[in-house]
Order: structure tokens, then sequence, then C-alpha cells
């Protein structure tokens, strides 16, 4: 049998594995796990010691086939000069402030890019969870993608305006987004990470047309792919239906989906050998909001429907209980017994 690295990593490059990879993508961290650990939020966020305690009992505790840091999308922001709420024991960190709302002329990457904010600790998090596990079990390292992240440098209203009215500077704010991201995510692999997953819910249809991903996100999300040598996984909140199909098309080898994607064997079949489908456990309705049991029903059904990951369809919300995301992997466990 495969280890779970093995696993995973051959589920994400869609080879045959001896049963699906139960995992989070996404944020993991919940309070029944804080209780247990002592490792608790904000500290988590920026000590390392606790970030790694604590992402490691979503596996040792949780059961979770994959070990999952940090627990927010807004440690590159701070690096690159974002002002970050750092939230509260249930509630996630937040942007507070942007630095270049009005105009990017003096925008400029940080000579010491992975000594700024967080990022020592999250690197640092990452060797001691590698210290202990090496290549058993999978180390997935999560950041924000390049939409979310110039959307956090520029504000959101800033973005959304210059994308119709200053495409120039909307181009601009995008390169470096994605050279920043690529940066971070190399350094992510080099501290350990077995698998980078980038969330990038800015680029969503919500927000964004499908032509804007076609044009200006998808290519940048290719080079990053491209440029990043390790798996990857590409994570759009709401209902990607819409883009599924450039969304295979950026290189990522797996897309992680929420259950707003209602036909989940539609988005297989034009995704085909591209890429894998990971997901797609609602995280508010049935991880938070269910049972054991409904947990069960809903993976048991993702895997009837062709996911090759099972997962939670988003971040699991800190206040759920630990009972449902033990069931993930008991569905899946049943399922192939």
């Amino acid at each position: 049998m495969k280890n779970m690295n093995e696993r995973l990593v051959n589920a994400l490059k869609g080879e045959e594995v001896d049963k699906k990879p139960a995992v989070s993508v996404t944020q993991t961290a919940i309070v029944d796990l804080m209780d247990a650990t002592g490792a608790e939020w904000p500290d988590a966020h920026s000590d390392p010691e606790k970030m790694a305690t604590l992402s490691m009992a979503s596996h040792e505790q949780g059961s979770l086939e994959a070990i999952r840091n940090p627990f927010c999308l807004t440690v590159l922001a701070e690096a690159l000069g974002c002002g970050v709420n750092m939230g509260t024991k249930n509630r996630q960190p937040s942007i507070t402030d942007h630095p270049y709302p009005k105009d990017i002329s003096d925008l400029k990457m940080p000579d010491d890019l992975f000594s700024n904010g967080r990022i020592p600790a999250v690197f640092e998090s990452s060797r001691i969870i590698k210290d202990k596990y090496k290549d058993e079990v999978p180390l997935i390292s999560g950041l924000e993608g390049p939409a979310t992240l110039a959307s956090d440098l520029v504000s959101p209203k800033s973005f959304m305006k210059w994308s119709i009215k200053k495409p120039e500077n909307f181009d601009a704010i995008m390169d470096f987004a994605t050279d920043a991201c690529i940066e971070y995510a190399k350094g992510m692999v080099d501290n350990g990470a077995d698998v980078i997953c980038v969330a990038d819910p800015v680029a969503s249809p919500d927000l964004l047309s499908p032509n804007d991903f076609d044009n200006r996100i998808k290519p940048r999300l290719q080079r990053f792919a491209e440029e990043v040598k390790a798996p990857t996984v590409l994570h759009i909140c709401g209902n990607v239906t819409p883009i599924i199909d450039m969304m295979a098309d950026t290189g990522f080898d797996g897309l992680s989906l929420e259950e707003k994607v209602k036909d989940l064997k539609g988005a297989k079949e034009t995704v085909g050998d591209r890429a894998c489908i990971v997901g797609n456990i609602s995280s508010p309705f049935t991880i938070l909001g269910g049972t054991p049991d409904k947990v069960k029903e809903d993976a048991k059904k993702a895997m009837d429907d062709g996911v090759d990951v099972l997962a939670p369809g988003c971040g699991i919300a800190p206040n759920s209980p630990l009972v449902n995301v033990q069931a993930l992997v008991e569905a899946r466990n049943e399922y192939y017994s």
C-alpha cells in the first residue's frame, strides 16, 4: 500500500490509487482541536510551534490524511504591506489596510520577502512538521492567489475599477502579485511542502466575468503552475461551473470545488484528464452544520460522482465539530470496505 503522501500525489497526478485520499486542501483548524492541543488562534498564526501543533492535530486527532498550513489567506499580503486584523479564537485574520489604493508607482518587491511578517513562522512550522512526519504524511501549504493578493494590495474597489478603467494598472498589479505568489510558493516547497494549494476567491465568477478569467487570470495561473515545481491545487470559491473548462487549462493538478458546483459529474466530464477533482463536501452546511451521518452521506455521493480526492469544499469553519471532520475519513473507509 502507498503511504498517505504517495497516495495524494498519485491521485493529483491522475494515477491509480488503492483508495481516494481524504484530506483538506484548505484551512483545517477548529476550536475543538485548539482546546485539545492548547495551540489557539490568534497565537497559532504567528508562533511556528503552535502553528505546527495545530496543523498536525487535524491529522493526529481529526484523522485527515494530510497536514495543512497556514490557516488564512493573509500571510503574503501582510508581508507585502497590507494591514491585518489577526482575528480571534474562532475568526480568521482579515485585511484591514491596503498599501496601494491610489496608484502603484512605488510598487516594489521586498529584497527580503522571506523575512517579512509571518512568512518565517510558516516556513519554520513546515520544517517542524516535516521533521516529525518525513515523507509519510503530505504537507499541503496554502496561499492566496494572484487576483486575491492584487485586490488586497490595491483594495477591492480599485481592483474592480482598474479592471475596467485602467487596464494597464490592473495588468501591472496582477503581474506583481503573480510574481510574489510564485516566489512564496517556491519558498514553501523549499521548506518542505509536498503540495501547494492556491485559493483565489477574487477570481470567482461571482466577482469577475468568465471572460476576464480566461484572458487575465488564466495566463497568470498557467505561469504559476509552470514555475512552481510541486503538485498544485487551485481553489476558487463559489459556483465555478462557468469557468471550470478554463480552470482545467491552467495546468494545476487538482481543482478544488465547492458544493455550489451542483453537477459534479458534468464538471468531471468537462475537465477530463486535464486535472483531478478535489472536494466538494459543504463546509458551512455539512461539516459545520450537519451530523456525522450527513457528512458520510454527502461524502459517499461525492465519491460516486467521481471526486478524485475527498475533501471539504472550502476552508473548515472554526466552530465545526471534530466528529464531523473525522466522519469524512470514516465515510471513505466505509466506501471501500
